[in-house]
């Protein structure tokens, strides 16, 4: 997936000549921090709230304004990992992105990149996750791939994480399938640490059982 994929138009920009006071609804209606500023298809910058907290005078304009967001942008071309590391790095609420010739294409949104990640984490769909530890140079997810796929089970989405001073990782496995057991009995037959399983039906109904327990009790 590439940042142009993402854009969306739905966020005007704002122009040179635009009033400090248009700046101000505008984010206030569209829920954001940061404007671009657009003059004949041209980008010219990120405007932030930061950069009118000491503004008195709100009949300024725009391009009266210094900015402090440098290279508040992403190329069309650019995966959408990057920009997801711009959101991060520069906590955005829009990234403006521009083709070759500095031209303005539209905005990705922090509402619009969340959406993203949910439909790549497939977050949405039911299954249960599972989350293994293992030493970095043990790394294959090949042979993860193969453990699973031999119950008929599918990997969904994945991610590794890493720790700074560990040779250790944690790989966490999002499945197509609620109840693992058979799988998280594969794991450690293979040897691998299992440091958590989340939406399994043995685990869920064990804590049905506490909660009706729970409520049990409160009535007596």
């Amino acid at each position: 997936m590439i940042a142009r994929k993402l854009v969306t138009h739905s966020i005007p920009p704002l122009r040179t000549s635009d009033t400090i006071q248009t700046v101000l609804d505008r984010m206030a209606e569209f829920r954001v921090n940061h404007l671009p500023i657009v003059n004949n298809q041209q980008f010219l910058g990120l405007i932030t709230s930061d950069d009118l907290i000491e503004v008195a005078d709100h009949t300024l304009p725009v391009g009266s304004l210094s900015l402090s967001a440098h290279n508040p942008f992403v190329h069309e071309w650019q995966h959408i990992y990057d920009v997801i590391r711009l959101f991060y790095e520069q906590n955005f609420s829009i990234i403006p992105v521009i083709d070759r010739n500095n031209n303005y294409l539209g905005v990705i949104s922090i509402n619009t990149m969340m959406k993203y990640v949910v439909t790549i984490a497939s977050v949405k769909q039911p299954g249960a996750i599972v989350v293994l530890e293992i030493n970095n140079r043990d790394n294959s997810m090949t042979h993860i791939a193969q453990i699973i796929e031999s119950d008929n089970v599918q990997i969904l989405s994945s991610y590794v994480e890493s720790f700074p001073d560990s040779t250790k990782l944690e790989i966490t496995l999002k499945l197509n399938r609620v109840e693992v057991s058979t799988i998280v009995a594969a794991f450690v037959r293979h040897n691998y640490i299992v440091k958590g399983v989340f939406n399994d039906t043995k685990s869920n109904e064990g804590a049905m059982d506490r909660y009706d327990q729970l409520m049990n009790y409160l009535d007596i």
